[in-house]
């Protein structure tokens, strides 16, 4: 599929990379890197979501409903179709802008003051203000980021009954859910009754939602706004700040050039590189060597950074930075190809994660004296084939403090 030639990544997955578009692994699940056949598993009705801590909440009572990144069908349709309005281009540019702009400049002012800051840091608290907006997180009594942080800590553990270690880890996460719970859910949705808002929280509650049911929704948003956001922001910093040319031109460029410069780094480096969903019926993919079925009942892993540098999709020397590289149009590729997902399950605040990206980095770079004193460490989250980025600390060289701008 492709070589390391040009490879100007900075994550760098074990395995992701391979020259056959769909096979089958040792413990039996087939592995798809294709980026047509990536996009045919995830765009089909014969598959439902699996992974992401899927069997747990297959075991809740039946009466409880999952949220919503764990349906499919109907019912999974019909709320992705009453929410839609919340993300929509106009809706984002009208009313989540200004909330951007002044989350970003609280951010910076920090970082003015200061002199220096860890990017992890700031870019969590800009995720935080602008998701919590979006879906109705407005009342929380202060330290959400630390409570945040402990609910989604940079090494897990493995809850169970066996052991102290297990024993330890489930009551964590047991504590941690009740917190958040009961300093920004609870809140929030008591707020929410007494005057109903347009957001997420609203929707739910008019639904007939229980407050278990909206806490679960909540953390969803928050894996899915906060936790990925904070880790893009950072790398694309990381990107900038050690590409002279590209750096050069995300400054000079107007936001839709600026937005292609991000998209095609999300391309590169997505957030979640791996989707898992299981077959209902029976699937055929296009293989190296002509068609393969997969039967119903099995457990489907699509490389979602091996299909994003598909040549056959997105070009030659697919593994570079290049903004505005011409795509196949029969692909359907986007600009950053699987980044979001696809199919019902692709990522419906993609608009606002990457306008809020820019917003954030465009006033970052427009200081004077910006530079990055440290460059970070990189850990992984091998379930979704995530990373994190700790340790990228910026810094402002005193005499060129000034506020400077991109507009």
């Amino acid at each position: 599929m492709s070589d390391d030639s040009g490879d100007t990544r900075k994550i760098r997955r074990p395995g992701a990379l391979g020259s056959c578009p769909v096979a089958r692994a040792a413990d039996g699940t087939w592995q798809v890197r294709g980026y047509a056949q990536a996009r045919a598993v995830l765009r089909s009705t014969g598959t439902v979501q699996a992974g992401l801590g899927i069997e747990t909440v297959e075991k809740l009572p039946a009466k409880v409903r999952r949220p919503v990144l764990y349906r499919d069908g109907p019912e999974h349709r019909e709320h992705r179709r009453q929410t839609a309005r919340h993300f929509t281009p106009r809706r984002v540019d009208e009313q989540y802008r200004g909330l951007m702009v002044r989350a970003a400049e609280r951010q910076l002012a920090r970082l003015r003051e200061a002199g220096e800051a860890q990017l992890s840091e700031l870019s969590f608290g800009m995720a935080i203000e602008v998701v919590g907006a979006v879906v109705g997180l407005t009342e929380s009594r202060p330290g959400i980021r630390r409570r945040l942080e402990r609910f989604f800590p940079e090494k897990f553990g493995r809850p169970g009954l066996t052991s102290p270690h297990g024993l330890y880890w489930m009551m964590r996460q047991n504590v941690n859910w009740l917190s958040i719970y009961l300093a920004d859910v609870r809140p929030a949705i008591r707020a929410h009754r007494r005057e109903p808002r347009d957001d997420v929280i609203s929707h739910l509650i008019a639904e007939g939602c229980s407050a278990a049911e909206i806490l679960g929704e909540c953390l969803t948003f928050a894996a899915a706004g906060m936790v990925t956001t904070r880790e893009f922001i950072c790398v694309a910093a990381w990107h900038l700040f050690t590409d002279d040319a590209l750096l050069k031109r995300y400054r000079a460029g107007e936001e839709p050039e600026r937005l292609a410069i991000l998209n095609e780094i999300l391309r590169l480096e997505p957030v979640v590189a791996r989707l898992k969903r299981r077959t209902t019926a029976a699937l055929e993919l296009t293989g190296a060597d002509g068609p393969v079925t997969v039967p119903a009942g099995e457990l489907v892993e699509v490389f979602v950074d091996a299909a994003n540098t598909d040549p056959g999709a997105v070009g030659p020397d697919p593994l570079a930075v290049r903004p505005g590289r011409p795509i196949d149009a029969g692909t359907g590729a986007g600009a950053a190809a699987l980044s979001f997902g696809d199919g019902a399950h692709r990522c419906p605040g993609a608009g606002i994660a990457i306008l809020e990206t820019d917003v954030f980095l465009s006033r970052l770079f427009a200081l004077e004296g910006i530079r990055m004193a440290t460059a970070p460490r990189v850990s992984f989250k091998d379930e979704i084939g995530g990373y994190e980025i700790r340790g990228l600390t910026v810094a402002i060289d005193r005499a060129g403090s000034g506020p400077g701008r991109i507009t």
